[in-house]
């Protein structure tokens, strides 16, 4: 489990410039708040929403607040892309990955392949094999699906090469799709977006990387001074679902 606590209530009115977003307080002021998405977030909010921000550790940061979820239609989605690596990471540490086990000597952000990337996560499994985790915030749903991306992304396409070169090398690897949403089913490719991307996941799995979409329950509570608390657990794994 990962959990935030004394958050912010509010309700989006307009999300601009990628990074920023106008959310209304309970009081009725106004605040602009950071957000670390920068795909479209399409499916993952509307005006009036109800939404949740973190305050700023720092005092002196210009944006007070960050985005972390917003509640859509009764389900909670978290829009924080930095809460995944976090939450992947830390259930590495404690080899409670659904779908691997024996996980350990895990580290973070290192650099590895040809096109100088850097994988999410790096552990060993109960082989002693290096296992690379490239870890993807995954919100859009289509239908009941969970679909990723939810924009071109070649950057993500070049993650899926940099993982076939450390299959070919002998060592495993994992696409881990991390569903920041309860309200769907199964999983796929978001291939009507990015065909391109679609065909390397396929590729991909076909090389032996394997494929990870981790279902993420999100459970969101109001405490007695108003503030609210969020929780993310790792329920299990989705199907992968091949739609036409």
């Amino acid at each position: 489990m990962f959990f935030k606590g004394n958050l912010t209530p509010g309700r989006i009115i307009r999300r601009y410039q990628r990074f920023l977003a106008d959310v209304e307080l309970g009081d009725g002021s106004m605040v602009v708040a950071h957000c670390t998405n920068t795909g479209t977030m399409k499916t993952c909010w509307a005006t009036g929403d109800l939404v949740l921000l973190e305050p700023a550790a720092n005092p002196e940061r210009k944006l007070k607040f960050t985005w972390l979820a917003c509640r859509r239609e009764g389900a909670w989605i978290g829009v924080d892309t930095g809460i995944p690596n976090k939450v992947v990471a830390e259930a590495a540490r404690q080899d409670l990955i659904p779908g691997l086990s024996g996980l350990h000597g895990v580290r973070t952000e290192v650099k590895y392949g040809s096109e100088r990337s850097r994988i999410d996560v790096l552990a060993l499994d109960a082989d002693e094999r290096a296992i690379y985790l490239e870890v993807k915030n995954t919100t859009l749903r289509i239908g009941d699906l969970a679909c990723f991306p939810d924009a071109v992304t070649e950057r993500g396409a070049k993650h899926l090469r940099e993982l076939q070169g450390m299959v070919a090398e002998g060592h495993r690897a994992a696409i881990v799709f991390f569903v920041n949403r309860g309200d769907v089913r199964a999983f796929d490719a978001a291939r009507e977006i990015d065909p391109a991307y679609a065909g390397e996941l396929e590729k991909a799995i076909r090389a032996g990387v394997e494929l990870l979409p981790l279902q993420v329950g999100i459970h969101a509570e109001e405490e007695k001074n108003g503030k609210w608390n969020l929780k993310w657990r790792l329920t299990g794994l989705l199907p992968w679902t091949k739609r036409a």
